[in-house]
C-alpha cells in the first residue's frame, strides 16, 4: 500500500509525458543583406538565416509560432501543405490578417499529420527574396537515422519587382542571358529557318521552358553542401522546391533514387533514375552510399539548364553526376509549331496526354536524343505513384469543375478559363461534398497547381490507391483529373499556380465554404477581398526612348491585365522635321489579346505644305492634325500590328508595324508603313537590359543614330 502513491505518481507522469505537447517557435523577420556575387543584395531573413530555420514537430503537437515582423512593410506566412484552421492558413486578407510592420502575429494550430512540408510568405514577391523555410513532422516515436533536408531555391541579383515589371513588358533580356534566343541567323545556321518562319507565322514566341534568368540556384541557401556518410548508408532526402519559378531535375551519381513520399504523404517506394520536381512540390527520396572513400553528388539542375546546385553525400573522392547539356531549343520550337494552331490554341494532335507520361520536351534533351543509347533513363511520372493505403473518398455525390489553364506570354497574363482571380467569383462548395477538377493546360508553360488546406487524389490508374498530393504539375497539352472531399467546415481556400509570377498575374481561384462564419481576423471582408484582387489588377510602367541624331522617337506604356494606355512621340530637330504625338487608351478583347480597341488623341505639326491625298483619297493631314480618334489594333501573323483608326473629322488611317525582329542574339530590326505614305525602319543592338545602340530612317525626319533606352 505504501507503494500506491508512487505508482499513481508514475502513472500520471507517464500520461503527461506522452500527452500532446506545445511546441513554440519565435520567428523574427528582418531585411538583411546577402552576398552571393561580391555585390550586396537585400533579402528577407528569418532569425538571421536564409533560408529560414527548419521547424520540427511531432504529429499530435500543438504549434504556437510567434512571427515578429521587424520590417517596414507587411508580411505573412503560409504553412504549405498543413491541415489547419482556415484563419491560420496565412494568406493575407483572404484567410489571415497581414502581419503589419513592427508587430507580432501568433499562429496556433494542431499538428494533425507527419511528413515534409514548408512555409513561405504569401505577401507580394517576398518569397523570391528569401522568406521560406522547411517543416519536418515526425510520427510519434519515429525519426530516421540518416536524413537531410534539401530546400531548393532560385536567386536573382535583380529586384523581383523589376523582374515582374519586365515580364509584363515582354522583355527578351532573360533569354539573351540564358543563350536561349532563337533568332533568324541561328535558325539558318542550325537548319531550322522554315521552323522559325512557321513559328512567327503562328504568332508564337520563341521556345523557352522558364521565364526568368537566375544568377544562382541554391540548396539550403548555399551553392553546394557536404554531408558525411559511410558506404552502405541509406539517406532520406527531404527535397522541397522552394523556388519562385524554377523546376529542377534531380539526379544522383551514386545510382538509383527511390521515391517514398510526395508532398508529405507516403507512397509505395518506386525506383527511378531521375525526376523533375515542380515549383513548390516535395519529394522524400532514399539514396544509398555505394562505396567507401567517395562522395556522391545529388544534383538539382534548373529545367532550362542554366545552372545547378548540389549536396555531396559520403566522404572522400568526389564522384560527379554528368551535367545536363544545353536544350535543343529549335527542336522544341518545331514541336511547338505542331502543337499550336494559327489562332493561338492548342492542337490536341489526337493524343491523350496526362500525368507527365509523355514529356513533349524530350525532343530538346540532348542527353537522350543524342546519346545513341537504346536505354532511356527511368523518369518518374505521376502514374507511377501509388498510395500504400486506400484513399477513396466518402460515398457522397461528386461535383465536377473544368479548368482550362490559359496565358499570354507577350503581355504576361495567366488565367483559368481566360479569367484572373479578380475577374472571377468565388467557387462555393458545401462541407462534405466531393469535388472533381478536370484541368487542361492550353498554354506552352508547365503550371504547378496548389490547393490550400486539402489533399487531393491524383486520378492516375491506381484505383483505390490513387496517391494524395496538394500540388500537381500540369504539362502543356495535358489534361489531368484530381478530386478531393470538402473536409473542412468553413473558410476561403486558395487554388493557384505556384509559379510566383503566374500567381501574381491572376492564375487561380478561391474555394469558399457555404455558410462560413465571419473571420474575426478580417473585420471588413469586402475591403480585404479587394486587397486580394488588387494583385492581378496592378498596372505596370514601360517605355522605349530613342535619342538619335535626327531627334527622338519614343513610347511610354501603363498597362495591366486588360487595359493599356500608351503615348507615342516623334520629335524632329526643327519645325520642318516636325513633331508628332498620339495616344491609345483601351482594352484587349480576346483570349489571346490579339485585338485591342482604343480611343485617344493624334496631334502633329510639320512646317511643310503638301496637298497630296492619302491612300483612301482623303486630303492627307499628316503635317497638320489635332484630333480625337478611335481605333482597333489586331496582331497579324508574324506579329505585324495592323492599326486602323478613325478620327472625329472622318479621317481614316491604316498602319502596319513590326517590332523586334530577331536577326541575331542581340540585333533587332523593326519597320512601319501607313496609308499617309509615312514609313520608317531601323535596327538596335542590345548592349544591356536597358541600353541599345540604335539607328533608323524616317520618311519625315531622315536618318539618325544614337542610343535607345528600354525600361
Amino acid at each position: 500500500m505504501k507503494l500506491l502513491p508512487f505508482f499513481i505518481f508514475f502513472l500520471v507522469f507517464s500520461i503527461l509525458c506522452n500527452a500532446q505537447k506545445t511546441v513554440k517557435y519565435d520567428l523574427y523577420v528582418t531585411d538583411t543583406i546577402v552576398n552571393y556575387t561580391g555585390k550586396d543584395k537585400k533579402a528577407i531573413a528569418i532569425n538571421g538565416k536564409l533560408p529560414a530555420p527548419t521547424l520540427y514537430f511531432t504529429e499530435g503537437d500543438t504549434a504556437v509560432i510567434h512571427v515578429h515582423n521587424k520590417m517596414h512593410h507587411e508580411t505573412s506566412i503560409h504553412w504549405h501543405g498543413l491541415l489547419l484552421p482556415n484563419e491560420q492558413d496565412g494568406v493575407p486578407y483572404l484567410t489571415t490578417a497581414p502581419i503589419k510592420p513592427h508587430s507580432t502575429h501568433v499562429y496556433t494550430f494542431p499538428i494533425k499529420q507527419s511528413g515534409t512540408y514548408w512555409y513561405h510568405s504569401h505577401t507580394m514577391l517576398q518569397e523570391q527574396i528569401g522568406m521560406y523555410g522547411a517543416i519536418v513532422i515526425y510520427k510519434p516515436d519515429e525519426k530516421p537515422k540518416n536524413e537531410e533536408v534539401i530546400l531548393l531555391s532560385d536567386w536573382s541579383d535583380e529586384n523581383p519587382h523589376q523582374i515582374e515589371r519586365s515580364l509584363h513588358n515582354a522583355t527578351d533580356w532573360y533569354m539573351i542571358k540564358k543563350n536561349a534566343v532563337q533568332s533568324y541567323s541561328e535558325a539558318i545556321k542550325e537548319g531550322y529557318f522554315k521552323t522559325k518562319v512557321t513559328n512567327e507565322w503562328k504568332r508564337m514566341h520563341a521556345m523557352d521552358v522558364s521565364d526568368v534568368f537566375y544568377e544562382h540556384f541554391l540548396i539550403n541557401g548555399l551553392k553546394e553542401q557536404q554531408a558525411k556518410y559511410k558506404a552502405g548508408d541509406t539517406v532520406r532526402l527531404r527535397v522541397i522546391n522552394g523556388s519562385a519559378s524554377t523546376y529542377f531535375w534531380l539526379n544522383y551519381s551514386g545510382g538509383k533514387i527511390t521515391v517514398v513520399a510526395t508532398d508529405g504523404i507516403e507512397v509505395e517506394p518506386v525506383q527511378v533514375d531521375r525526376l523533375i520536381i515542380g515549383v513548390s512540390e516535395i519529394y522524400d527520396v532514399l539514396v544509398t552510399i555505394p562505396e567507401e572513400n567517395a562522395s556522391y553528388q545529388f544534383m538539382a539542375t534548373a529545367e532550362d539548364r542554366t545552372g545547378n546546385t548540389s549536396i555531396w553525400l559520403g566522404s572522400g573522392e568526389k564522384i560527379a553526376q554528368d551535367p545536363l547539356p544545353r536544350l535543343k531549343y529549335f527542336e522544341g520550337m518545331k514541336m511547338m509549331n505542331d502543337m499550336m494552331t494559327l489562332g493561338g490554341n492548342m492542337n490536341d494532335m489526337g493524343m491523350n496526354m496526362s500525368l507527365q507520361q509523355m514529356d513533349m520536351n524530350m525532343v530538346m534533351y540532348p542527353e537522350i536524343v543524342d546519346s545513341g543509347s537504346t536505354e532511356v533513363p527511368v523518369t518518374l511520372n505521376y502514374a507511377m505513384l501509388k498510395s500504400p493505403v486506400k484513399t477513396t473518398l466518402p460515398d457522397v455525390p461528386f461535383r465536377t469543375l473544368n479548368f482550362e489553364l490559359t496565358g499570354n506570354m507577350n503581355r504576361y497574363v495567366w488565367t483559368l478559363n481566360n479569367k484572373t482571380i479578380s475577374e472571377s467569383d468565388k467557387i462555393k462548395i458545401k462541407a462534405g461534398e466531393n469535388i472533381r477538377i478536370v484541368i487542361t493546360n492550353n498554354s506552352m508553360m508547365r503550371h504547378p497547381m496548389h490547393l490550400h488546406g486539402h489533399f487531393f487524389r491524383v486520378i492516375n490508374g491506381q484505383g483505390e490507391y490513387a496517391p494524395l498530393k496538394n500540388v500537381i504539375d500540369i504539362m502543356p497539352m495535358e489534361t489531368d483529373t484530381i478530386e478531393f472531399n470538402a473536409s473542412e467546415e468553413y473558410g476561403d481556400w486558395y487554388f493557384h499556380c505556384h509559379i510566383l509570377y503566374h500567381m501574381m498575374s491572376g492564375m487561380g481561384r478561391i474555394f469558399t465554404y457555404e455558410n462560413s462564419p465571419p473571420n474575426a481576423q478580417l473585420p471588413n471582408p469586402k475591403k480585404a477581398l479587394r486587397k486580394v484582387y488588387n494583385d492581378d489588377r496592378r498596372f505596370y510602367f514601360g517605355s522605349e526612348i530613342s535619342l538619335e541624331s535626327n531627334g527622338s522617337d519614343g513610347e511610354v506604356r501603363y498597362m495591366n491585365t486588360r487595359w493599356k494606355l500608351d503615348v507615342e512621340w516623334r520629335l524632329g530637330l526643327n519645325d520642318e522635321k516636325g513633331y508628332e504625338t498620339e495616344s491609345h487608351f483601351g482594352r484587349y478583347l480576346d483570349k489571346n489579346q490579339f485585338v485591342f480597341l482604343y480611343t485617344g488623341w493624334d496631334w502633329r505639326y510639320r512646317d511643310q505644305i503638301e496637298t497630296e491625298n492619302n491612300i483612301f483619297g482623303q486630303n492627307n493631314t499628316k503635317n497638320n492634325r489635332g484630333v480625337a480618334h478611335v481605333g482597333i489594333e489586331y496582331t497579324l501573323p508574324f506579329f505585324i500590328a495592323a492599326n486602323l483608326s478613325l478620327d472625329h473629322t472622318g479621317y481614316v488611317r491604316l498602319q502596319l508595324k513590326r517590332e523586334d525582329i530577331p536577326v541575331t542574339k542581340r540585333l533587332r530590326l523593326w519597320g512601319m508603313y501607313n496609308t499617309d505614305f509615312e514609313y520608317n525602319f531601323g535596327a538596335k543592338y542590345i548592349l544591356s537590359k536597358y541600353i541599345s545602340a540604335s539607328s533608323h530612317y524616317d520618311s519625315d525626319m531622315g536618318f539618325g543614330a544614337g542610343l535607345t533606352i528600354t525600361y
